[in-house]
């Protein structure tokens, strides 16, 4: 695209083209721009304006992930240069604030790794189905999935959040709420749930076909309903100035 911030009618449609068949579409603009307006810009070119402002993001709503010592430090890993486990965002959001779609935009990559995979949750749901109905009965049951509230020196600063991992809402859009952590998540303890839960942990461990690989250059960005998305460890290059910084647009 020319200008990530006034998308041509063409580059939009073929944005929305690629998104409609497969969930999500990668863009490449131009690099060495660091305008926060061009996730803001790319969401609201699709309709996109209810932007999910949660505590960690930025006063505007739109997150700068980065390298956050302060906040690395208290367990929140995008704030770090670990590696990120599949997931889907805002899996500890309760139902009237699902993540439904997000933009990423990559003002400038690490020095090293920082590399994402994307799986399109309508794909991951499919696979289950045709290896095992029960699979995708056992997810969409209200209560397949709980994560615990999130405490800070005693506080509360989040309720536990309880609910399934595969819904369908009104329209008939299917919506996935996954973590691949072990801590902080309790799961249905019955037997459905679990072999279901091994089954998927087992898809997202192998080298599907449908599994897009890709690490975002200065300038590219990721438009998405939500998709399956991981991250692999990352290594800046302060004393180059060479370091990590992605913009992130969430919106129910």
């Amino acid at each position: 695209v020319k200008d990530p911030c006034a998308l041509t009618d063409a580059e939009a449609d073929a944005i929305l083209r690629v998104c409609r068949k497969t969930n999500m579409a990668l863009y490449a603009g131009p690099p060495g721009r660091a305008e926060k307006s061009i996730p803001r810009a790319i969401g609201e070119r699709f309709g996109l304006t209810r932007l999910d402002s949660n505590m960690l993001a930025d006063e505007d709503g739109i997150t700068s992930l980065q390298m956050v010592p302060g906040k690395s430090q208290r367990g929140h890993i995008p704030y770090s240069n670990k590696r990120l486990l599949w997931h889907t965002d805002g899996y500890y959001n309760g139902p009237e604030a699902r993540i439904r779609a997000f933009v990423l935009h990559c003002v400038s990559p690490a020095a090293q790794g920082g590399e994402n995979s994307l799986l399109d949750h309508e794909i991951a749901y499919l696979l289950m189905r045709d290896a095992n109905p029960d699979y995708v009965r056992a997810l969409m049951v209200p209560d397949a999935m709980t994560i615990p509230a999130n405490m800070e020196s005693g506080e509360e600063t989040r309720a536990a959040s309880i609910g399934p991992v595969f819904s369908v809402d009104a329209a008939g859009n299917l919506h996935m709420r996954y973590t691949a952590r072990t801590r902080s998540i309790e799961w249905k303890q019955d037997a459905a749930t679990r072999a279901a839960v091994g089954f998927l942990e087992n898809l997202l461990a192998g080298d599907s076909r449908y599994m897009f690989h890709h690490r975002m250059t200065a300038g590219q960005g990721l438009v998405c309903n939500n998709v399956l998305h991981n991250r692999t460890a990352f290594t800046d290059d302060v004393d180059k100035g060479v370091t990590r910084l992605v913009y992130r647009a969430r919106y129910h």
